[in-house]
């Protein structure tokens, strides 16, 4: 079935596609429409939605309603992405599943409210406290957004880890024709439940393997969360043997299935000289300059990330191998491009970008590959 949906309706949608049946948040623009849909689909499938005094409540009314079983989600910008870091670093620690779609506007601060960036990148990756592995993925298109944020709620559950999906205002607010999958289309992932009864069920046993099964709060089994360090049975400990297997888990559990995680599209690369990197709304852009530029009989190609954290970057290496030089193209003043240039250490990498909310037009991105080539 085919829908005609904004970005946000369209994350939305996935969330509900992939179980999701709570959701708690707090409006802020550009995010506020993507709770609005939620508070009327919610109620038409068995699902709750309420809206919460804060962005900080919202983040805990999730792991809350994770902790009883139920996939949950929030919505917010920068602002209120940056005020619910201290339950996303709880989330970690306690291996809460949740999910979180970032809406970008440009920042710093209140920054500007209704125009799109990308400036939120490295705050997905760095931005709560303590060493943990969150899942970050990137849609550039309204069907994107759908498939993804089904993908993230896939990852949550699987790896009990908090997963974020970053759109920006330019997306949130396209419209694109969607093909929604009937049920069972597409694979919808469950988190483990425990296999044994509840006086043997212990939270983070880690013989049960890198990802223990999750019990739900009132389902019979009685256990300890907490966001101090802690051994398998969820208690507070100090011994470091204990301390250091746990967060040498909740870190491996991700970083040992990197290429299970991530996606990424290939754009025209085999035969280029250029390889264009971007993501979101941005890579769009790069892809109109890149059929130009063809045109003018100029190889140049795309390397898109869907998933930017964990960052495929072996998978960046092999496509960049033999490339003359490598552009790196965001919305942003060289977040992710710093780390293109530490993957890629031994070749040409060169940057564009903006921050002034204003998307970079292709025209632009044309003259830039002109220029690379020439110098």
């Amino acid at each position: 079935m085919e829908k005609l949906l904004s970005g946000n309706e369209a994350i939305a949608e996935g969330a509900i596609y992939a179980g999701c049946r709570f959701f708690a948040g707090y409006p802020i623009t550009p995010s506020s429409d993507l709770a609005e849909r939620m508070s009327f689909r919610l109620p038409q499938v068995g699902g709750r939605f309420i809206q919460m005094e804060d962005e900080i409540a919202s983040a805990g009314a999730i792991i809350g309603a994770s902790l009883c079983g139920i996939k949950s989600m929030t919505a917010t910008s920068g602002p209120g992405f940056s005020l619910m870091q201290e339950h996303i670093s709880f989330a970690a620690m306690a291996e809460v599943p949740i999910v979180i779609a970032n809406i970008q506007r440009g920042g710093p601060s209140t920054g500007l409210p209704t125009f799109p960036s990308q400036q939120d990148m490295m705050q997905a990756r760095w931005g709560a406290h303590g060493d943990y592995e969150a899942i970050t993925l990137v849609p550039c298109s309204v069907e994107e957004c759908f498939y993804l944020t089904v993908k993230a709620f896939n990852l949550s559950e699987k790896y009990r880890v908090p997963a974020f999906i970053l759109s920006d205002e330019v997306i949130a607010h396209l419209r694109e024709k969607v093909r929604i999958p009937e049920p069972g289309e597409i694979e919808v992932i469950d988190r483990e439940k425990p296999r044994v009864p509840p006086e043997q069920y212990y939270p983070y046993d880690d013989s049960q393997g890198e990802v223990p099964p999750l019990a739900a709060f009132g389902s019979g089994y009685r256990y300890h969360v907490t966001g101090l360090a802690h051994d398998i049975t969820g208690f507070p400990t100090h011994d470091p043997e204990k301390v250091g297997r746990l967060l040498k888990r909740i870190v491996d559990k991700i970083r040992n299935h990197v290429s299970e995680i991530v996606e990424y599209e290939e754009y025209m690369i085999e035969d280029a000289d250029i390889l264009v990197f971007s993501y979101g709304c941005t890579s769009r852009a790069c892809k109109e300059a890149i059929q130009e530029l063809r045109r003018d009989g100029v190889k140049v190609g795309l390397w898109r990330p869907k998933v930017i954290w964990p960052f495929p970057e072996e998978e960046l290496k092999k496509a960049a191998s033999g490339k003359k030089a490598v552009l790196v193209v965001e919305m942003n003043y060289k977040q992710v491009g710093y780390e293109v240039e530490r993957i890629l250490c031994d070749m040409r990498v060169h940057w564009m970008g903006r921050a002034d909310g204003e998307i970079i037009p292709p025209e632009e991105i044309e003259e830039e590959v002109k220029c690379i080539l020439t110098s």
